[in-house]
Order: structure tokens, then C-alpha cells, then sequence
């Protein structure tokens, strides 16, 4: 089995390398920060996290090839990881196109675009030439390498779509599904392993990760809160597959997206969060965790991905799943 901790990139920027520390401690194998529209960036947090760690593995969950171009995120990267000593993992994605709207940039492609991006960062990681690969990214020229040495730096591919699914199985050496709600993972799992079978591979060569959201406190009321910021918050952009298992529609997301995005009230958007909306995460005390968890592991799950909110206090879930959940999980 493998763990790992997902943070927002929504905390002050000082908080992160704490966080990294706690989950290096509480025995997690891989800590992972996000990169979304408009928060903190996730190449300085993820430094101040490699500089205050020895052991864990870092990760980006994700960047994307709209906003930040691919020979952008192989510098990046390539920086990063050798700053880490060769802890880094890439998370690539394609985003969310209701954030890539935001700023004028329509979301052409997603599977072609994303799959394009890989196999430029493969190459360039493995100090080849992408212009001379079968998958040659358009434009590129002979001049477009890096002059730096690099390792082949894993990449894990974010998905929420079926065919974003299944490339993770076609040609990423890891997949950050997220999972709405988490009894979804049989059937993603199905999706990568079809994926894989097409790359001429199996699941079990790829780094699967089960990414749910979890919320832990002392009891379920604080638990809750939390998550309904977060549901608020990115429940709009959730697919229509995604809503529909908890016979949901985009259409019931609209005031909330509304108060929370355009009026920026996320605390009176969150007090519209139903109970349906809830069973997209797993909250409660850590006794409440562990059934649902172990469900999980039953089917098939061999990475548990903790994503944010992770509780009222992040810090003290991270020590609380750590302490009181992975030594029911492990074995």
C-alpha cells in the first residue's frame, strides 16, 4: 500500500513546508500540492517543501499545458527534482475549462493536448529531442532540448473524464483520478486498465492513486464544515458523469457557483451545500474513516490519496490520519 496527502494551494505559502514535514512523519510516501487559477503557484511551495524534507516525494497536482507551456513545466521540473534529490513526481493535466475561461483560453483538445504535452516532457526528460519523436509536438524545432541533465522524472496524469482515464493507462506512469464519490475507483480502475492493455502494459505497472476528498476531526459537525467550503467552491466544474452518480446536475450547483465565484461569498455559498453534495468526500472522526476507507482497499485501491479539505486544521488531520488510520489500512 501507499498513502500520500493533497493540499490546495490556497494556504499561506509559509504553511506548506509544516504540512510536508507532518505528512513525512505520520509515515505518508508522497505529499502533493495543487496549482489552481489565481491562488499561490506551486513550484516556490513545493521548494520550501523539498528544502524542509528528506524522505517524502513531492508532487504537483496538478499543472496544465494551457496556462503554462510544456518545455515551461520541463524547467520547472527538471529544477525541482534536482533540488529535491529526485523526489519529484509530475502531476499534468488538461484543468478545468470553466478556470481556463477565466482568463480568455478555450480548452482545444484536452486528450490531444495533454497527451502531446507527455510525450514532449518524456522526451525531453529522457534528453532526447521531441522534433525527432513519432509524437512530435507541433512547432517544435531542432533547438528544443534541454541543455541540463535530467532523470525520467515520473509523470502522473489528473483525470476525471472516461478517456482522460484511460490514458493514464496508454502512457502515464501514474494516475490522479479524482474520485465522486469514492466508490467510483472499481470502474475507474477498469478505464485505466483498458488503457494500459492498448500501451501493451498492465494496472499493476502503473501508480494508481485512489485521490478522495476527507475531512477528519473530533466529530462530524467540524468535520463537515470544510467540505462544504470546498464542494462550493469547485462543484461547478465537476463533470456531469460526476454529478449524475449522486443525481446531481450542473444545475443545481448554479447559485452556489454564483455566490461563491462571482459575489465571492464562499461562506454563505457553502450553507447551500446538501447532504447529496456531502457523499462526494468522506467525513467524520477517524473511526468514521476506516469502513469506508477499507472499502477502498476491497476494491482493488493500492494508493490512498488524501485530498483537501482535509479537516479544520490541516495539520492535525494529516498527524490524525497518520496515527489513527494508516495503521488499520497498512497490510
Amino acid at each position: 500500500m501507499r498513502f500520500s496527502i493533497r493540499c490546495n494551494n490556497d494556504l499561506p505559502a509559509t504553511v506548506y513546508p509544516t504540512l510536508a514535514q507532518a505528512a513525512e512523519q505520520a509515515g505518508f510516501d508522497q505529499f502533493w500540492v495543487s496549482d489552481d487559477l489565481f491562488l499561490r503557484g506551486v513550484w516556490p511551495l513545493l521548494t520550501a517543501c523539498a528544502l524542509s524534507t528528506t524522505r517524502i516525494q513531492l508532487g504537483t497536482c496538478i499543472v496544465n499545458p494551457y496556462t503554462c507551456h510544456p518545455a515551461e513545466i520541463a524547467m520547472q521540473a527538471a529544477a525541482l527534482d534536482e533540488l529535491s534529490a529526485g523526489r519529484l513526481n509530475l502531476g499534468i493535466a488538461a484543468g478545468a475549462a470553466d478556470f481556463l475561461g477565466w482568463v480568455g483560453i478555450t480548452q482545444e483538445r484536452p486528450r490531444a493536448t495533454t497527451a502531446e504535452a507527455i510525450y514532449a516532457l518524456q522526451d525531453l526528460f529522457a534528453g532526447q529531442r521531441p522534433a525527432h519523436s513519432l509524437h512530435a509536438p507541433r512547432g517544435w524545432g531542432e533547438a528544443a532540448y534541454m541543455r541540463i541533465p535530467t532523470r525520467r522524472i515520473p509523470i502522473y496524469l489528473g483525470a476525471m473524464s472516461p478517456n482522460m482515464q484511460q490514458l493514464i493507462g496508454e502512457l502515464a506512469d501514474g494516475g490522479l483520478p479524482l474520485l465522486f464519490p469514492p466508490e467510483q475507483y472499481a470502474e475507474v480502475a477498469a478505464r485505466v486498465a483498458r488503457g494500459a492493455a492498448l500501451a501493451g502494459r498492465t494496472i499493476d505497472q502503473i501508480d494508481l492513486a485512489a485521490c478522495i476528498w476527507v475531512s477528519v476531526a473530533e466529530d462530524q459537525a467540524h468535520a463537515e464544515a470544510p467540505l462544504r467550503e470546498k464542494i462550493a467552491y469547485y462543484g461547478h466544474a465537476f463533470s456531469a458523469e460526476v454529478l449524475g452518480r449522486l443525481g446531481l446536475t450542473h444545475a443545481d450547483f448554479a447559485e452556489i457557483d454564483h455566490i461563491a465565484q462571482t459575489e465571492g461569498d464562499l461562506a454563505r455559498a457553502s450553507e447551500l451545500v446538501s447532504p447529496a453534495m456531502l457523499q462526494i468526500g468522506i467525513t467524520g472522526t477517524a473511526a468514521d474513516l476506516i469502513p469506508r476507507l477499507k472499502q477502498l482497499i476491497a476494491a482493488g485501491a493500492r494508493h490512498l490519496s488524501f485530498g483537501p479539505p482535509l479537516g479544520p486544521d490541516p495539520i492535525a488531520a494529516i498527524r490524525i490520519l497518520g496515527n489513527e488510520v494508516l495503521p488499520h489500512l497498512r497490510g
